[in-house]
C-alpha cells in the first residue's frame, strides 16, 4: 500500500509501472537463463572441469556467508538504535537485512550462473562458431545485469511506496547493506582470485614455463574459480550497491529541493534504464565473418543509452511541470513552456554522457589495438622493469584523464543549476549519478562477460580443444579483458558521483539536525580549520592503508599458493599427465586465506568514520569524507588501469608479437601481468565500496555525532573506536594448521 504522501492519480500509477517494470527485468534474466542452460554442454571432459569450477565457487561464497553473518545481524540490531521513531528504525534495520540479502543473491545467483556459461561458451567455440559464443557469453552476463537492475529497482521502490516521504530515512539501510555486502565479495573475492591467479603464474608460466591453465598446475581450477568470485559476484554486488546508494542520494536532496517530483523522476529514470538494458543487450551479435566482439557491445551500449535518453526525455517533458514553479529560468531550462522545469533530465544526460566517456576512456588505456598497450608491450622487449615502469606510467596518466572528465562532469550538473538554493545543486549532481548507472544493466553484463570468457578459455586449454576453438575463446578472453576494466571505470566514476551526492546529504543532514542553513554548513567545512584538515589528511590517507591490507593478503596467500603447485609438481605422475594434481586442496587454501583476511579492512571501513567524528567532531568527519574520496578514486583508477594494461600487454605478446610464448618479452610481460592483478582485481574495485560504505557510516552516524559531540562520553566512546582499530591493524593473523604444515614442508 502507497504511503499517505499527496500523490496525483498519475504519479500512484507511474510507481506501479516502476514496480512492473523492475519485474519485467527480472522476468527477462529468467528468459535469458533458459536460454543460456539450453545451449550444448560440450564434451564429458569440459562438464568435468566446468563442475569442478562450480563446486569450488560455491564452497567460497557459502563459506564468506558463513563467515559475515554474524556481522551482518549484529549490524541489523545496531541499525535499530540509530533512528528515533519505532517504524522507521524497523524499517532501517529491515531494509538493511534486504539489502544485504538482495546483493548476496545477485553475487550468489549471478555467479552461478556463470559458471554455468562457461562450458557452453566453450562448447559454441569448439563447433566453431565464434557469434554463437560471443551470444552465450554475453547473455550469461546480462543475467546478473538483470537481477541486479530488477532487485534494486524493487527494493528501492517497494520502500518509497511504503514510506512516502520519509523512504530516504529507510533507504539508508538498504543502501547500506548492499554496500557492506559488496565491500565483503570485493575484497573476499579480490583476495582469493589474485592468490590463486598469482601463484599458478609464478609456479606455472615464469618457473615451469607451462601454459597457462594447463591441467598439471594445481591452482588452474582455483583461479578459474577466483574469476568468478571476483570478477562476477564481485563486480554484481559492487554495482548493486552504487545502484541504491545514488537513489538513495537523489531521494533525500530530491524531497529538499523539488519534493515528491524530485524523488519519483530518479525512479522513473531507472525504469526506463531497465527497459533500454534489455532493447540494447539482446541486440548484441556479430556475423561469423565479422568477429568483432567489442563492436558488436559498444553497438548494444549505444542502442541502450539512445533508448534511455529518448525515454527520460519524454518522461521529463510531460511530468516535471508545476504551476507553482518560477518561470524565472533560462530558455534551456523551460523549453520554451511555462511551468516546466527540465534541469534533472539535462542533468541525467550528463550522467549518461560520463558514462560513455568513461566506457571510452577506459578503453583506451586498456584495449590491445591502442597505442597505449602497445607501448606497455614494446617495454617489455628491454625486461621486467621497464615493462613495470612503462605499465606504471600508463596507470598514472589515465587517473589525469578521468578525474578530468569527472570534474566535468559535475561541473556541468552544477551549472545546470547555478544561482540556486544549494540543494538543487546537490541534486544535480545525484541526478548525473542516476544517469550514470542508467545502464546498470549492460555494464554488468560486460563485466560478467569477461569471467565467462576467460573461464571458457580456461576449460578449452584444458580440454585440449583444436587450435580454431582456442583462438575464439582467446579473442573473446582479450575482449573480455578490456570489457572488465570499462566496467570497473565505471564503477569507480559511480562511486565518486555517489560518494559527492551523499556528501551532499551528509551536509543537508547536518542542517536538518542543527537549524542551521546548507550554506553555513558548508562554510563550516573550509580546510582553513584545523579540524577538517586533519580530518582531510586522514581521509586521503585511508584508501592507501586500506589497499596495503589487502595486497599485503594477496601476497601472504600466493606465497602458500606458490609453495603447494611447487609441491604438487615434483610427483612425476602429476608432471607427465599422468594423474591429475589435487585441485581441491588449492581452493581450500585460498579460501580460508580469503576469509581469514575478511574482517580487518571490514571494520576499518566502519569505524574509522566513527573514530573521526566522534573525537575530531562533525567538521572533521566531512573533511575525512572529501580526502577519501579523492585519494580513493585516484588511487582506484590507476591501479585498476595500470593492471588493465600490462594483462593485455602480456595477451598482445601471446598472440604472436615480439617473440610470442616463452620468449624474454613474455616473461618481462608476465612479471607486468602478476604485479597489476593484485593491483587491478583486489585492492583498486574494492576502493568503490570503502568510499560509499564511509559515507553511509557518516550518514548513519551523524545524529549520534551531532548529539555528542559536547559531551565527554562521545570523546570516550571515539577514544575506544581508536584503540581497537590500532588493535586490529597491528594484530597479525596467526597462521592456521594448513598454512603450517605447507611452510614447514617447503623448507
Amino acid at each position: 500500500m502507497i504511503a499517505s504522501t499527496t500523490f496525483s492519480a498519475g504519479e500512484i500509477l507511474a510507481l506501479w509501472a516502476v514496480l512492473g517494470t523492475a519485474v519485467v527485468g527480472l522476468l527477462y534474466a529468467g528468459f535469458l537463463m533458459a536460454q543460456v542452460l539450453r545451449e550444448d554442454k560440450g564434451t564429458a571432459e569440459m562438464q568435468k572441469i566446468s563442475s569442478s569450477i562450480r563446486v569450488g565457487a560455491n564452497a567460497y561464497l557459502v563459506r564468506q556467508f558463513k563467515t559475515i553473518a554474524f556481522l551482518i545481524l549484529l549490524l541489523t540490531a545496531v541499525l535499530y538504535f540509530t533512528a528515533g521513531e519505532k517504524h522507521i528504525a524497523i524499517g532501517r534495520a529491515c531494509a538493511f537485512l534486504m539489502g544485504s540479502i538482495f546483493s548476496a543473491t545477485v553475487g550468489f545467483v549471478g555467479m552461478n550462473l556463470a559458471v554455468r556459461g562457461n562450458v557452453r561458451v566453450a562448447a559454441a567455440a569448439a563447433r566453431g562458431s565464434f557469434s554463437d559464443a560471443l551470444k552465450i557469453a554475453y547473455r550469461t552476463g546480462t543475467i546478473t545485469g538483470m537481477l541486479t537492475d530488477g532487485l534494486g529497482l524493487l527494493g528501492g521502490t517497494c520502500i518509497f511506496m511504503i514510506y512516502g516521504e520519509r523512504a530516504y530515512e529507510v533507504l539508508l539501510g538498504f543502501g547500506f547493506g548492499g554496500t557492506l555486502l559488496a565491500l565483503f565479495m570485493r575484497v573476499g573475492g579480490g583476495i582469493f582470485t589474485k592468490a590463486a591467479d598469482v601463484g599458478a603464474d609464478l609456479v606455472g608460466k615464469i618457473e615451469k614455463n607451462i601454459p597457462e591453465d594447463d591441467p598439471r598446475n594445481a591452482a588452474t581450477i582455483a583461479d578459474n574459480v577466483g574469476d568468478n568470485v571476483g570478477d562476477c559476484a564481485g563486480m554484481a554486488a559492487d554495482i548493486f550497491e552504487s545502484y541504491e546508494v545514488t537513489i538513495v542520494s537523489a531521494m533525500i536532496l530530491g524531497w529538499a529541493s523539488y519534493g515528491h517530483k524530485g524523488v519519483i523522476f530518479p525512479l522513473l529514470v531507472r525504469a526506463i534504464g531497465v527497459i533500454a538494458s534489455i532493447v540494447g543487450t539482446y541486440a548484441v551479435r556479430t556475423k561469423e565473418e565479422v568477429r568483432d566482439a567489442m563492436k558488436a557491445i559498444n553497438i548494444g551500449f549505444l542502442i541502450s543509452a539512445f533508448v534511455s535518453i529518448a525515454g527520460f526525455m519524454a518522461v521529463g517533458f510531460f511530468y516535471l511541470r508545476s504551476a507553482a514553479w518560477t518561470s524565472a529560468l533560462p530558455g534551456w531550462a523551460t523549453l520554451g513552456i511555462a511551468g516546466l522545469d527540465f534541469r534533472p533530465v539535462w542533468a541525467t544526460l550528463v550522467g549518461i554522457l560520463l558514462a560513455v566517456t568513461i566506457n571510452r576512456l577506459t578503453e583506451y588505456f586498456t584495449d590491445t589495438n591502442k597505442p597505449p598497450v602497445k607501448s606497455v608491450a614494446e617495454s617489455c622487449q628491454t625486461g621486467h622493469a621497464t615493462a613495470i615502469i612503462t605499465g606504471f606510467a600508463v596507470g598514472l596518466e589515465s587517473t589525469v584523464w578521468a578525474i578530468f572528465v569527472i570534474a566535468i562532469a559535475i561541473l556541468l550538473s552544477a551549472f545546470i543549476y547555478q544561482g540556486t538554493n544549494p540543494t538543487f545543486v546537490a541534486y544535480g549532481v545525484s541526478m548525473a549519478g542516476i544517469g550514470m548507472l542508467t545502464l546498470t544493466g549492460n555494464n554488468i553484463s560486460m563485466d560478467v562477460f569477461g569471467p565467462v570468457a576467460d573461464n571458457a578459455n580456461g576449460i578449452g586449454e584444458m580440454a585440449r580443444l583444436p587450435k580454431p576453438a582456442r583462438q575464439i575463446l582467446a579473442d573473446l578472453d582479450a575482449v573480455g579483458n578490456t570489457t572488465k576494466a570499462i566496467t570497473k571505470g565505471i564503477a569507480i566514476a559511480s562511486a565518486v558521483v555517489a560518494a559527492i551526492s551523499l556528501f551532499n546529504a551528509y551536509i543537508t543532514d547536518i542542517s536538518a539536525l542543527t537549524r542551521m542553513t546548507y550554506a553555513e554548513i558548508a562554510a563550516m567545512l573550509s580546510v582553513s580549520d584545523h579540524n577538517v584538515f586533519v580530518g582531510l589528511l586522514i581521509g586521503g590517507a585511508i584508501p592507501f592503508l586500506f589497499s596495503s591490507l589487502t595486497i599485503k593478503a594477496v601476497g601472504r596467500a600466493a606465497f602458500l599458493i606458490v609453495k603447494e603447485v611447487r609441491e604438487q609438481l615434483k610427483d612425476k605422475d602429476v608432471w607427465e599427465g599422468k594423474k591429475l594434481p589435487d585441485y581441491a586442496r588449492v581452493v581450500s587454501i585460498c579460501t580460508a586465506a580469503a576469509q581469514k583476511e575478511l574482517i580487518r579492512p571490514g571494520l576499518l571501513a566502519i569505524l574509522t568514520p566513527l573514530f573521526v567524528g566522534l573525537v575530531l567532531k562533525k567538521e572533521a568527519l566531512g573533511g575525512f569524507l572529501a580526502g577519501m574520496i579523492l585519494s580513493g578514486q585516484l588511487l582506484a583508477v590507476f591501479m585498476a588501469n595500470a593492471g588493465g594494461a600490462w594483462d593485455n600487454a602480456k595477451k598482445l605478446i601471446e598472440d604472436g608479437i615480439f617473440g610470442g610464448k616463452g620468449s624474454d618479452a613474455h616473461k618481462a610481460s608476465v612479471t607486468g601481468d602478476t604485479v597489476g592483478d593484485p593491483l587491478k582485481d583486489t585492492a583498486g574495485p574494492a576502493l568503490n565500496p570503502l568510499i560509499k560504505v564511509m559515507n553511509m557510516v557518516a550518514l548513519l552516524a551523524i545524529p549520534i555525532v551531532v548529539r555528542l559531540e559536547h559531551s565527554a562520553g562521545g570523546m570516550i566512546v571515539g577514544a575506544a573506536i581508536g584503540v581497537f582499530l590500532l588493535f586490529i591493524l597491528l594484530h597479525k593473523p596467526k597462521p592456521s594448521r594448513e598454512e603450517l604444515e605447507i611452510i614447514q614442508k617447503a623448507a
